[in-house]
């Protein structure tokens, strides 16, 4: 992202993060009728030990000089996450120089890993790169998301799919909270890779693709590994729990492994044994 759409994305996140915290859990007093809520800019300054005009500077997006120090004050002021952290520096430091480069060509997946993918057989699994753009899946995952074998390769962003087909709608028990799990990783690369240009040009279309996306995004956190339990409710077997494991593939393509584990103590691994075996049955 260029300058100006760097500083204005470092607005908007300490603009939101300064929402959400209350000044009584921070030992500050409530102090009479709050024109919006959360702390005032001049609080979070008083909080950091920063001047409040330097801090307004920085929320305003200005382009302004701030040291690692100072961001470390304004990151435990504001209460951040070891993600958010790491957010707050790439957007608010110049990305050093190599920083970001766009990866011109499709990420590969070893033949060793697509091993590992495949002996999952009863996790759904799915192999995604840094644009959240799927490059390799199980049979499990097919058969609890979508065939993505079917699907364009150009059209397999795991974002713009939760937006634009309807399978995930119906799939996804609180679609929304399912979204924003997303989000939240979409958001840590988008920090990550501030050179990268691809990142505002999806924003920018994804806009025009659902007039939801914009209010979800605005208001997705900022998560590189967020692990939760999930509800779907699977059009021909019901209601399935799984637990959402997030891992990092190590090597020179930044390749994230997301596991959909069956929740221990719910039918839904018997569930998806059945449903694999008609499947299979029906091919045979």
């Amino acid at each position: 992202m260029n300058r100006d759409t760097r500083l204005q994305a470092l607005s908007t996140f300490l603009t939101s993060q300064r929402a959400k915290i209350q000044p009584e859990s921070v030992g500050l007093p409530p102090g009479g009728r709050r024109r919006t809520p959360g702390l005032r800019r001049e609080e979070v300054a008083q909080l950091a030990g920063v001047s409040n005009t330097w801090y307004t500077w920085l929320e305003q997006g200005r382009d302004i000089s701030v040291s690692s120090s100072v961001l470390d004050c304004i990151a435990s002021a504001l209460r951040l996450t070891s993600d958010e952290r790491k957010y707050l520096f790439s957007l608010a430091m110049e990305a050093p120089s190599g920083a970001g480069l766009i990866q011109l060509e499709e990420p590969q997946i070893s033949a060793s890993l697509q091993k590992i993918v495949d002996e999952l057989h009863y996790c759904p699994t799915i192999i995604s790169d840094r644009h959240c753009q799927i490059v390799g899946w199980n049979q499990a995952a097919s058969h609890v998301f979508l065939e993505f074998d079917r699907i364009p390769t150009e059209q397999r962003n795991m974002i713009r799919l939760l937006f634009t087909r309807k399978e995930f709608r119906r799939l996804a028990v609180n679609w929304e909270h399912f979204v924003m799990g997303f989000l939240s990783i979409f958001r840590s690369y988008y920090g990550q890779y501030v050179e990268d240009a691809w990142y505002e040009q999806f924003l920018r279309e994804m806009e025009q693709v659902d007039h939801e996306f914009l209010p979800l995004w605005k208001h997705s956190q900022v998560s590189s590994a967020p692990e939760v339990v999930i509800e779907f409710r699977h059009a021909k077997m019901g209601k399935m729990l799984f637990d959402l494991t997030s891992l990092q593939v190590q090597g020179s393509a930044d390749l994230r492994c997301s596991i959909y584990t069956p929740a221990a103590g719910s039918s839904t691994e018997a569930k998806l044994k059945q449903l694999m075996s008609k499947t299979e049955d029906s091919v045979n």
